[in-house]
């Protein structure tokens, strides 16, 4: 359940306001009188997953009103319970639960953030991936998944490809690019400083390009993307995003320190088709789970978005695949 708690000035016509909020199908709402400030409280209690047509209507009637804002808050537990009889409809409504888009916005957009804390991280994880590549150490590789702060720029891009928002498309972008460059830095000086150890089966294998590696990322991708549409905890999904994308960058990093062109050249084939198949299946959970903006206009631009971007990232796939199949048809596909 969610409370939503909206304060306005006395003086807002009510009336549209409480219509508008009532075909959302609260659980329940109570409207304050005004208190001494000329303030009044309008409290909605929805079902999880229930709620984002009253904050739509909300924003549409009091956009042209100064000094109001709305909060939604989780509610813990609620006293009677709520009934549990469903029609059909009802079933069908609920089963495509989602996040509030305000809410999925507060998440994701943090995951764009290019602070201290991600380069910090993501130094410390592509470090933790190249020396356990080098040494064929499974265990070192699967910790520095688990650090790596990737999952947040690459949702942030997927999620504001179906919002229409080129700000927060330009800002993942930007720290997506930066944590993958400070990786590659970090693996080219290992690579440099130890060589790449060409028998270590777990850098080798960075090298190659199959349909198995091509659907853990599209997995990743869309797990991760349900996972925080849905308001599940996205940690352990964060480790997914992370093996399709680390562990190539580690190794494109080792072998280009190294002086290994040919070995690097394969790795980044299969960095590329990762990233893309991770931003196409995110795009695609988004669109499918119903991620849209508010108003009509903004909608018109998300397709757009949404259109342009599976056009590129489906190009971008047949190419790169096109290109992997030249360089190596024997090892490089299945």
């Amino acid at each position: 359940m969610r409370m939503i708690e909206v304060s306005f000035p006395d003086g807002v016509d009510t009336k549209p306001l409480l219509s508008a909020c009532m075909k959302a199908e609260p659980i329940d709402y109570r409207l304050e009188p005004a208190d001494d400030r000329g303030r009044r409280l309008l409290r909605l209690v929805f079902r999880t997953g229930d709620g984002q047509g009253a904050i739509d209507a909300i924003q549409g009637i009091l956009a042209n009103e100064d000094n109001w804002r709305l909060v939604v808050l989780p509610v813990e537990a609620a006293l009677p319970l709520p009934a549990e009889e469903e029609t059909d409809e009802d079933a069908k409504k609920h089963s495509k639960t989602l996040a509030l888009r305000e809410e999925l916005f507060e998440d994701i957009a943090r995951g764009a953030n290019l602070n201290r804390d991600f380069l910090l991280l993501t130094v410390l994880s592509a470090v933790v991936a190249a020396l356990g590549l080098n040494a064929n150490n499974v265990a070192a590789v699967i910790g520095a998944m688990v650090i790596a702060p990737l999952l947040g720029p690459i949702l942030a891009f997927a999620f504001g490809s179906a919002l229409g928002d080129l700000d927060l498309m330009l800002r993942s972008s930007r720290t997506a690019l930066a944590g993958l460059v400070t990786g590659l830095v970090v693996a080219m000086a290992i690579g440099a400083l130890t060589s790449a150890n060409l028998g270590s089966d777990e850098l080798i294998s960075r090298t190659f390009v199959g349909v198995d590696s091509v659907a853990l990322a599209l997995a990743a991708g869309a797990a991760a993307a349900l996972s925080i549409s849905t308001g599940i905890s996205s940690a352990l999904v964060g480790v997914m995003v992370a093996v399709a994308l680390l562990p190539p960058s580690a190794a494109v990093g080792l072998f280009i320190g190294d002086g290994e062109w040919s070995m690097a050249l394969r790795a980044t084939l299969l960095l590329a088709i990762n990233v893309t198949s991770v931003l196409l299946a995110a795009l695609f959970v988004f669109r499918v789970k119903g991620v849209r903006p508010r108003t009509w206009l903004e909608r018109r631009s998300a397709k757009r978005s949404v259109f342009v971007n599976y056009a590129v990232w489906v190009v971008c796939i047949a190419v790169l695949t096109a290109i992997a199949w030249r360089i190596a048809p024997v090892d490089v596909l299945p």
